[in-house]
């Protein structure tokens, strides 16, 4: 059973090394893109778990404007509510999304609060960069995270001051501009390159000469190709048509690794000019084991604490290794012969990238 699990998987490493990527997966029409929200507003319904109005000045000061608004005068009168808390309100504004229609708003705490569990945001407006309010939000928060306290423990899961309204906002203004106004179309690839833009272009192109009887897209740069949009159709459905096509996209050679994590991810085309190396673990261990010694009976001494110390050092017997490959998996294969935990691989790439034998980019994050 396992031999006919390993034919099988040889059988299919072609076909996966060999799959396409439709178009509108690795590209997107420039300019149509999300917009991002945010405004100001009041949590309310809270169990004691909201802003302290003593020290979050704003919240009170927030708290009186609003019931001024609504004709209650609490000017003079010293608030002490605890149910009540400041929050900041974002969202993103989809492409021509239309008036009416609803979006999920996310809601975090700026004052004190210590949970947002079951409290309810009141009419918040939301607006864009450009000072223009494009959507009203209010409803009840759903917080995934709780925070439990006593006098001599508390318990704390996920985060208790941030929370979502799915559906929560509600369109008042339309973004200006349609598709259909659009007087260029251009496709911007999300990873750039110039041997992808190239093929999107060709793929374009060879589907364009079958179906319109024209060439259409031209590559302007490694990150863009612009489209020449027949007459006879309509912008959404030419759209739609060319995101349909299916290319194989290049990635360029790159090792990406995270010293915090001890992540490392490398890239199919990356490869190392044949090297050797050999990598050792230097390990010193200190031992303390203190002594007490005690006096004699009767002879008026003192019991005192007499230190010893016993240092040792170890390195484990390192073999040096060759190592390089012209694809991916000669790579890896030869990484896992020595052994290597990730934060020794991490240092070795560091090292075969200073010695010029590593045919990428190393990018540390």
């Amino acid at each position: 059973m396992r031999f006919l699990a390993v034919v099988l998987l040889a059988l299919l490493m072609p076909c996966f090394a060999s799959a396409s990527t439709r178009i509108k997966d690795i590209a997107s029409v420039q300019g149509v893109r999300d917009n991002q929200l945010v405004g100001y507003g009041l949590v309310m319904g809270l169990q004691g778990t909201g802003d302290t109005l003593r020290n979050s000045q704003f919240t009170e000061q927030s708290l009186q404007s609003m019931l001024d608004r609504m004709g209650v005068n609490v000017r003079d009168m010293p608030l002490r509510t605890r149910n009540v808390a400041a929050v900041a309100v974002t969202a993103d504004l989809p492409p021509f999304i239309g008036t009416g229609s609803r979006i999920d708003v996310t809601v975090t705490s700026l004052g004190d609060a210590t949970s947002l569990k079951g409290g309810t945001l009141m009419l918040t407006s939301l607006m864009g960069g450009d000072g223009q309010v494009y959507a009203v939000a209010q409803g009840p928060v759903a917080v995934s995270g709780f925070n439990a306290t006593g006098q001599a423990e508390s318990l704390t899961q996920g985060v208790a001051t941030a929370g979502r309204i799915p559906n929560g906002a509600l369109i008042e203004r339309e973004v200006p501009g349609a598709m259909r106004e659009m007087s260029t179309l251009v496709l911007e690839l999300k990873n750039p390159d110039y041997k992808t833009a190239t093929l999107v272009t060709d793929a374009i192109n060879a589907y364009a000469l079958g179906r319109y009887g024209k060439r259409v897209a031209t590559p302007r740069d490694f990150r863009t190709v612009a489209l020449n949009k027949p007459r006879d159709i309509g912008t959404t459905r030419f759209i739609a048509e060319l995101g349909d096509l299916r290319v194989q996209p290049d990635t360029p050679a790159r090792v990406v690794v995270d010293q915090r994590t001890g992540t490392v991810v490398i890239g199919k085309n990356v490869q190392i000019s044949t090297v050797a190396m050999t990598h050792g673990n230097l390990t010193v261990r200190v031992t303390e084991t203190p002594l007490v010694s005690q006096p004699e009976p009767f002879s008026n001494g003192r019991t005192t604490v007499v230190p010893r110390t016993q240092i040792t050092a170890s390195e484990p017997d390192a073999h040096l290794a060759v190592i390089g490959g012209s694809d991916l998996q000669t790579l890896v294969k030869g990484l896992n012969q020595i052994g290597l935990k990730p934060t020794d691989i991490i240092a070795i790439l560091q090292a075969v990238k200073t010695a010029g034998a590593l045919q990428a980019d190393l990018i540390v994050q």
